[in-house]
């Protein structure tokens, strides 16, 4: 990750899941190793992501902000600290869709969230996610956040 990616100290995996209630389960240890995992820092699910769905589909900001889907915690621990969070089903299917991400990246890298990250590793994790978002969509799967402070 760059630096500056590091600075807030939030961990964030957006991973794949059958359910609610099978998501809530990641909230002890994370998901890595249990469900399909994207490793992030600092792509918090409501505004980052929010902002990057609003690229992808034109949608505005606030439209996608109050989607019942846009970050909703469905298991929370530890005084808030570590959290699973939903992510949009709107995100999920724009990016299981989308083309060419390298442009999409280089706007994305502009949002003030997002000052110091590189655009090439932005496409990368963005690579990531699609191929996450591809295979929840093809098992029926929605997508989640674990959040770790």
């Amino acid at each position: 990750m760059p630096e500056g990616a590091t600075k807030m100290g939030v961990l964030y995996d957006y991973f794949a899941a059958p359910t609610d209630e099978a998501a809530a389960t990641a909230i002890d240890g994370g998901p890595v190793g249990r469900f399909p995992t994207v490793e992030t820092k600092s792509l918090d699910p409501a505004v980052v992501m929010g902002q990057l769905e609003e690229l992808l589909t034109g949608r505005s900001y606030d439209e996608i902000s109050d989607d019942p889907r846009c970050a909703d915690d469905i298991a929370i621990e530890h005084d808030g600290e570590v959290l699973v969070l939903t992510v949009t089903d709107g995100l999920r299917d724009v990016l299981a869709d989308a083309g060419d991400l390298d442009e999409v990246a280089v706007r994305w890298a502009g949002i003030e969230e997002l000052e110091g990250f590189d655009p090439k590793v932005l496409a990368e994790i963005l690579k990531d996610l699609k191929a996450l978002a591809v295979q929840a969509k093809e098992n029926g799967e929605r997508l989640y956040c674990w959040a770790c402070v």
